[in-house]
C-alpha cells in the first residue's frame, strides 16, 4: 500500500487559521501556534459579545425611555407598570424609537400609563372592553341553542320518546324521529 502524506491538508488547515488571524498584532497573524490561540480566543469573545450586545441595547433603550419619562414627570418603573395595567404591549425598542422620533405620541402613552395607575381606564380601552362584552353576550345564547339542537338530533328514537314523555307531548308513541325533533325543538 502506498504511503499517504497529509502535507496538503495540514497546509490548508494552517492557511485557514492564518487567514482568520489576518490583521492581528505581532506574531499573532504570522505564526500558526499563536495565531490559533488568538483565533480561539476571538471565537469565545465573539460568542460572549453577541449576548452582551443584546443586554447593552436593552440598557440603552431603558435610558432613553427613562429620559423621556422624566420630561413627562413620571419615573420609568411607574411608566412601564402603567402601560402593563392599561394593557399596552409595546417593547422597549419601539418605546425608545417613539420617545426620540415623536415626543407627542410618547406623551400620549405617558397619559395612558398615568390614567391606568390611577385606576382610570383609557376611553379606547373602555370602548374595546364594552364591545367585547356585548359580542360575548350576543354569541353565547346562539351557541347554546345550536348545541342543544345538535345534541337532540344525535339521540336515538327511544331517548327522544323519553324526552317527549317528560315534556308531556301527546301522541309521541306513534311519531317518527323527524316529528319528535320538531316537537322537542
Amino acid at each position: 500500500m502506498a504511503r499517504v502524506k497529509n502535507g496538503a491538508t495540514t497546509k490548508a488547515r494552517r492557511k485557514k487559521v492564518l487567514k482568520e488571524a489576518k490583521g492581528y498584532f505581532g506574531s499573532k497573524h504570522r505564526l500558526f501556534k499563536t495565531a490559533k490561540e488568538q483565533v480561539m480566543h476571538s471565537y469565545m469573545y465573539a460568542y460572549r459579545d453577541r449576548r452582551q450586545t443584546k443586554r447593552n441595547f436593552r440598557k440603552l433603550w431603558i435610558v432613553r425611555i427613562n429620559a423621556a419619562c422624566r420630561e413627562n414627570e413620571i419615573s420609568y418603573s411607574r411608566f412601564i407598570n402603567g402601560l402593563a395595567k392599561a394593557g399596552v404591549t409595546v417593547n422597549r425598542k419601539m418605546l425608545a424609537e417613539i420617545a426620540i422620533d415623536s415626543p407627542k405620541a410618547f406623551t400620549d402613552l405617558v397619559i395612558i400609563a398615568k390614567d391606568a395607575l390611577e385606576g382610570k381606564m383609557p376611553k379606547e380601552a373602555k370602548a374595546s372592553v364594552k364591545q367585547s362584552d356585548k359580542k360575548e353576550v350576543k354569541e353565547a345564547p346562539a351557541k347554546k341553542s345550536t348545541t342543544k339542537k345538535e345534541d337532540i338530533s344525535k339521540l336515538t328514537v327511544a331517548e327522544l320518546k323519553k324526552l317527549a314523555k317528560e315534556k308531556n307531548i301527546e301522541g309521541y308513541t306513534s311519531m317518527k324521529k323527524a316529528e319528535l325533533l320538531e316537537k322537542l325543538a
